[in-house]
């Protein structure tokens, strides 16, 4: 790794610095404006990647990046632990909260598509806004925003789903870069905001970018391949390529430079298109430029060999050029002693709510977005009637006799008195509470949805094995009957059947001839009582034998979520 490559700055204008180190005068000011300058000096970034099965994986480090920068790394959205180099703000150390005070626009939408543009930017302010903020100031702040981006019109219109129809592409862009705006961050990254957008929308929004950069904002992001009217926006560009800078400077010097190293640009060929034909070997001036080679890669091994080969050629010219030279030149004096003597600053990330109030509002966007969103629910309640009706229907008027008996075992649930059914709906709710933390246990951290499918399936089919709906507990093999205390099902199973059984008698209209040879297999002698069955079963009818259940199904709960809880505590936050 080369010690002498050289800063790269992006200069910042933002007066409002927003928690970020205060801003000491430098050469840099070359436009006479204030702002922030964010310094990224010497960046590497390796990833682990892993090849293989199971138990022959093999890591491996991969280098993505060498002595240059990336959007997610200079925004601290990246692992740390494969970073090497100074990122700086103000030629202080990169704040350990720079994640909170900055804002970034990532290229998937983040918005709520059952909610209104207000109603969006209203959840963003409440809880990136501190509560020591007032509500009339959050929603003068809101308005600013909306006015400043264009949004007047459709502010109170939803921002739609892909089933119901809302704002234009344009303006749902323009609401997620609202989003960040909120607090007025001093540094802006967005990840490729064209992303989606047609020709003439995608210029708005960067016409919309640079007017904020024009009123003292940084703007900083990704993009690929811009139109002409798009690229001559740019104040600065940063060229990349097999983890290697082939420019950094002025946007409309580019051009000149790679006149300069012996690439022509076309005349009417759009700049973007021009520089990632050089980068990629597919323009008519590299081929130009290897005419005088005598072999060429003929397959995909040798081309990505040659591709590389003139990535590490461009990337060699550029730290040879004088702009190179002139960059470094004008960084050299953001000294590592202003690095040191502010190391100790901004150790942990804060933020600017509380938990309790993060969580009220999320839950009542969860709420809109139900309100916003009835078709779901509607089939759903119409669903549970239909099906609740016909149940009733089939067991409608259960007789106390062999054939009740039956019937009760396979229904459950079903003795008409309040305090049955309240029961009944209890263990239910307990039972589906149980196993949707256990499915939480087992899915959190989990990277592959296959895998997670797999464990939630094998884990229900020996519950349901271990439940007592398919085999009669007391018969099974002692050394693996201890398997029922961690099935789910059968602590529910067990509830029910004393719910529903329990002082049942179906001796009075006990016919020999109609009753089943199951009843018969069933009972040890010729119990015909919902107790004599419980027993059969090896059930304990008493009270604490039916809330039992429930205090174990509670106590699984608890220990699922709180795996659930530490798996997303220590996974890995970054991507």
């Amino acid at each position: 790794m080369a010690e002498d490559q050289p800063h790269l700055c992006i200069q910042m204008s933002d007066p409002n610095t927003n928690g970020i180190p205060s801003r000491r005068p430098s050469s840099l000011d070359l436009a006479g404006r204030g702002g922030s300058v964010l310094t990224f000096y010497n960046i590497s970034y390796r990833v682990n990647t892993k090849t293989g099965f199971l138990c022959c994986q093999k890591t491996a480090t991969k280098e993505v990046l060498r002595d240059v920068k990336l959007l997610d790394i200079l925004a601290a959205r990246k692992d740390p632990h494969g970073l090497s180099g100074d990122i700086l703000i103000n030629g202080a150390p990169q704040p350990a909260n720079f994640k909170c005070t900055s804002g970034y626009v990532v290229q998937d939408d983040v918005v709520m598509g059952t909610l209104t543009v207000r109603e969006n930017l209203t959840f963003s302010a409440a809880l990136r806004l501190p509560k020591s903020v007032k509500e009339q100031e959050k929603k003068e702040r809101v308005n600013q925003i909306i006015k400043e981006l264009g949004l007047s019109k459709v502010a109170d219109s939803k921002v739609g789903t892909q089933f119901t129809r809302g704002v234009s592409g344009g303006e749902r862009k323009r609401t997620n870069i609202g989003m960040e705006l909120i607090t007025d961050p001093a540094i802006l990254f967005l990840d490729e905001p064209t992303t989606g957008l047609d020709a003439s929308t995608a210029n708005a929004v960067l016409l919309l970018l640079k007017r904020m950069a024009k009123q003292g904002k940084t703007v900083i992001f990704s993009i690929h391949q811009p139109r002409y009217s798009i690229f001559r926006l740019f104040d600065n560009l940063t060229l990349l390529a097999a983890g290697r800078v082939l420019y950094h400077g002025p946007a409309q010097h580019a051009i000149r430079y790679f006149e300069s190293i012996g690439y022509q640009c076309e005349p009417y060929n759009n700049p973007a298109d021009f520089f990632l034909d050089v980068i990629n070997g597919d323009s008519t001036a590299v081929a130009m430029s290897k005419s005088d080679e005598a072999n060429t890669a003929e397959n995909t091994e040798e081309r990505t060999e040659c591709d590389t080969t003139l990535a590490e050629q461009l990337a060699e010219k550029y730290s040879d050029s004088t702009y190179y030279q002139e960059t470094k030149a004008q960084l050299e004096n953001i000294s590592l002693g202003n690095k040191k003597k502010t190391k100790s600053v901004f150790r942990q990330i804060t933020y600017a709510n509380s938990f309790l109030h993060q969580l009220k509002w999320v839950s009542r966007r969860a709420f809109k977005n139900l309100i916003g969103n009835p078709q779901a629910s509607i089939a759903q309640v119409c669903v549970t009637a239909f099906l609740g009706l016909v149940v009733g229907a089939i067991f409608f008027g259960l007789k106390e006799d062999s054939t009740g008996l039956q019937n009760r075992l396979v229904s459950l649930g079903l003795k008409p008195t309040v305090e049955a059914f309240f029961t009944m709906m209890f263990t239910l709710m307990m039972v589906s509470y149980t196993a949707t933390s256990m499915a939480l246990a087992i899915a959190a951290g989990q990277s592959v949805v296959a895998v997670a499918n797999l464990l939630m399936t094998v884990t229900f089919v020996f519950m349901i094995l271990f439940s007592g709906l398919l085999v009669n507990l007391t018969s099974v093999l002692p050394w693996l009957s201890w398997l029922k205390y961690l099935s789910i099902p059968r602590y529910g199973m067990t509830a029910l059947q004393i719910n529903e059984l329990k002082g049942m008698n179906f001796c009075g209209t006990i016919n020999n001839t109609v009753l089943s040879r199951f009843i018969y297999e069933q009972m040890d002698q010729m119990e015909c009582t919902g107790d004599g069955y419980l027993k059969s079963q090896g059930i304990d009818a008493s009270t604490w034998g039916l809330w039992q259940n429930h205090v174990a199904l509670a106590c699984m709960s608890l220990i699922f979520l709180t795996i659930a809880y530490l798996k997303l505590h220590f996974m890995k936050k970054f991507s």
